[in-house]
Parts: structure tokens; sequence; C-alpha cells
């Protein structure tokens, strides 16, 4: 099997148990931190708020520590203290990011059975990606038959202003999240939209168009085309799409998809509880 390239920036490691302290003291532990996770694990798993001694006196920690460590936590929008009791509690912010996460399983979940489909249909590699900060990270995919292929590893990332997916997802985020990029642009390939103008006008031809197109921006022998993935608040949450060597996916095989792919992605969404206007 030849693979043509590899997308992988690194690899996720999770630990399989709910608690933090476990863990121990080992140096390559931040032990700063380990403390903090145990304090917002307590209060999250609290009934109502906590004072300061009494976290300190569950958690073993100092007075002062479990004080410092709950003031970092309020710095952080982890945490909050009432005015009136002075104890803290945790604020919505764990909520938020446990709800992005479940959001991505929802995803996965109802992306298989079309994802199927598309590879059946493409014969090329099918990826789910989501957007992680200034990358997309793979979260599923189906690899292409075909002995030249598009090679990708689930929970490997790609820039996402360079591949297809991260293109159709960043056409949908607001100007703000766009100017993340500025001066951090950088060109892997010379088919790469290195420059704030060049994106912006892509990304607002992805907005009318409704698909995203990869003409070799992040590997020079892929390309590919995606379309973004909204959830029942309207939101693009991830992007489905294909990939394969530029020399099968020529202008007019990537014309011949589009309209599969964006039929899967638009499934995938109303699966979602998406509803057109």
């Amino acid at each position: 099997m030849q693979r043509v390239f590899s997308t992988g920036r690194g690899n996720f490691g999770v630990y399989p148990q709910n608690t933090v302290s476990h863990l121990g003291t080992s140096n390559d532990m931040d032990k700063t931190l380990l403390k903090g996770l145990d304090v917002l694990q307590a209060l999250a798993l609290s009934d109502g708020p906590r004072g300061v001694s009494e976290l300190g006196r569950e958690l073993g920690l100092t007075r002062s520590n479990a004080h410092r460590t709950l003031r970092t936590l309020c710095e952080a929008g982890f945490a909050r203290q009432n005015e009136a009791s002075g104890a803290y509690e945790c604020t919505l912010k764990l909520f938020q990011l446990g709800g992005a996460v479940l959001s991505r399983v929802d995803v996965k979940r109802a992306a298989e059975p079309l994802m199927d489909a598309l590879a059946g249909k493409t014969l090329e590699t099918v990826h789910l990606s989501v957007l992680d900060g200034l990358d997309v990270i793979y979260v599923h995919k189906i690899d292409s038959p075909q002995p030249v292929r598009a090679y990708s590893t689930v929970a490997g990332r790609a820039p996402a202003y360079a591949v297809a997916t991260g293109k159709a997802l960043l056409a949908f985020q607001g100007d703000a999240y766009l100017e993340r990029f500025e001066g951090r642009l950088e060109a892997h390939t010379p088919h790469t939209l290195a420059t704030p103008f060049a994106l912006r006008q892509e990304i607002e031809t992805i907005r009318q168009q409704g698909y995203a197109v990869n003409r070799g921006e992040w590997r020079a022998s892929i390309g590919g085309v995606a379309a973004p993935i909204f959830d029942a608040s309207r939101r693009a949450v991830a992007a489905v799409g294909i990939s394969g060597p530029v020399e099968r996916l020529k202008p007019a095989a990537i014309k011949g998809f589009t309209a599969e792919v964006v039929q899967a992605a638009r499934a995938i969404s109303r699966s979602l509880g998406y509803a057109a206007q």
C-alpha cells in the first residue's frame, strides 16, 4: 500500500479514570496543575458552593493553597465566588467544554453511515473534521481502497486554512475567528493561501458556493473537496470531505464529486437537527 502523506501533527493521550489525584506526583507531572484539577473536580461534583477551608481539608491542601487555586480558577473563568457567602462554585464553562466534546461524538455517530456511502460512491478517502484553534482534527476517516491514496490518522491535525474540511469550517466562523490567523499563515506548498487577503477571498467564495476545494495547499500531491456540517443551533460544528491524489482528483473529478459531498454534509446536518431556511 502506497501512502501519499501523513496529516498527523501529534498524538493525544486520554487518562482512563475520572479522578486526577491518582496520577501521583511524578516529576513529569505539574503538581500545581494537578491541584487545580482536583479543586475543579471537587467543585463540579459538589451539590452547592464550597468554602476554602472545607475544600482544603477534603483535598489535603493548606488554606492558602486552596485559596490561591480557587482564585486562579476564577481568573480562568472556571469558577466564581459568591459575594454574599464567600463560597466558590463552578461556572458553566465546564458545561460549554463538555458540550463541545459531546457534539463531536454526536457528529461522528450521525456521520458514519453517510461517510460509508460517500466512500462507496467516490472510492476516495473520506474525512470528518472539527476545528481546534488554527487546526482541524480528524475525528473519523474511511480509507480509500485504491493503492495510491491520501493517508491520514484519526486525531491527526492539519492547518485549517490549507485543507478542504478546514476551509469549509472557517467560512462559517465569525470574522473574529479568522483574525487569529493574522501573521500565522505559512506557505506549505506553492498553492497555499498564505496571505490574509487571499484567505479571505477564498472564504467568501466558500460561503457563496457552500463547499471548499483543496488544490494541493497542505501537501502538493493531495487535493480534495469538503462541505460544512451544521447542528440544530445552526453552528458549523464539523466538515466532511474526500481527499486523494491530485492526479486523480483533477478539476473535472472534483466537480463531479462535489454534489455527493454537499449532499452528505446536508444529510448529516439534518440528522443533527439542522433545518435550512
